[in-house]
């Protein structure tokens, strides 16, 4: 099989494509042929050698979180899943670097979900991983009807769908994002909209905030904004402030959830949750696509194809 590779850190100059053995589904796995797999910050982040400390050692790393599918082959013991099916899963890179930026992958059956049927696996490829972070953020975050949630990045990946989460709770939904957003993220349910390069601390303490998801990692001089005994989500552990006045601060961070993700592709078939593509890139060309994802700037994923 084809995959993106990278055998040793730096730019993304050191994104290759080699032909691999395609693996064997073990006792309890799934083998998936791979339709899409986005480029995601912690992709880049691994290629660059800023996960050294985490990553297990190894020959050669494939990229790659999260992807969308059909099944090839089924492990023993595995009845939920049948070959053909439409599927969608994040996986535990970090424990095992062997990404979804190849034509197949082996994934545990119990983290694997079902596709979303209203759209096609492109667009599906791009729920698992900000999704389930942004439903974490969300749950932490408690919101109730009436109640008034800020979300931070809310055009970005996480913050978007979180801004879709917290809106149907019943929650009014403050989004911080960049000016030319306004009207995506309104359509995302947001409330109202704040132009992050004018979203000062002291207007924000103004609107009554009871919980905010820092999905921009805007970090710990955020927690001034929250009423008191209200909740703090941060997405990293350094971005996390020290709690104050009674509020709770929580981080959350992603982690595969086969349950979960097909809870989330429903929603996705309910039109409560909006799955966004910026652009399709093939494999040979992985390496614009990580330079072009660290540029910033895109409202939505990029998604390598084999």
């Amino acid at each position: 099989m084809r995959a993106v590779a990278f055998r040793e850190f730096g730019g993304p100059e050191v994104l290759t494509v080699l032909d691999l053995p395609i693996p064997t589904p073990g006792a309890g796995q799934v083998l998936v042929k791979v339709v899409a797999s986005p480029v995601n910050p912690a992709d880049t982040a691994a290629r660059a050698g800023y996960l050294t400390g985490l990553l297990p050692e190894r020959e050669i790393y494939i990229p790659g979180l999260e992807f969308a599918g059909t099944v090839h082959g089924l492990g023993a013991g595995v009845t939920a899943f049948t070959v053909g099916q439409p599927v969608i899963g994040l996986l535990p890179w970090l424990a095992d670097p062997v990404g979804a930026a190849a034509e197949y992958v082996v994934i545990d059956a119990d983290i694997l979900a079902p596709a979303p049927q209203a759209a096609d696996l492109v667009a599906a490829s791009t729920l698992p991983l900000n999704a389930i972070t942004a439903d974490l953020a969300v749950s932490a975050a408690q919101p109730t009807r009436g109640q008034t949630v800020l979300v931070t990045g809310a055009a970005g990946g996480v913050g978007g769908y979180a801004v879709q989460l917290a809106a149907a709770s019943g929650a009014q939904v403050i989004a911080v994002a960049g000016a030319g957003d306004a009207e995506l993220v309104r359509s995302l349910g947001a409330t109202d909209f704040v132009d992050r390069e004018h979203a000062d601390l002291e207007s924000l303490r103004a609107l009554g905030i009871d919980a905010v998801i820092d999905a921009a990692v805007r970090g710990a001089e955020l927690i001034a904004v929250v009423r008191e005994g209200g909740r703090f989500v941060a997405l990293l552990p350094p971005a996390a402030p020290q709690s104050e006045r009674g509020i709770t601060v929580h981080t959350v961070q992603q982690a595969p959830n086969g349950a979960r993700l097909a809870e989330l592709a429903e929603l996705v078939d309910a039109g409560t949750l909006t799955l966004r593509v910026a652009d399709t890139v093939a494999f040979a060309d992985a390496g614009s696509a990580h330079a072009r994802f660290e540029k910033g700037g895109l409202r939505g994923r990029l998604v390598l194809l084999p």
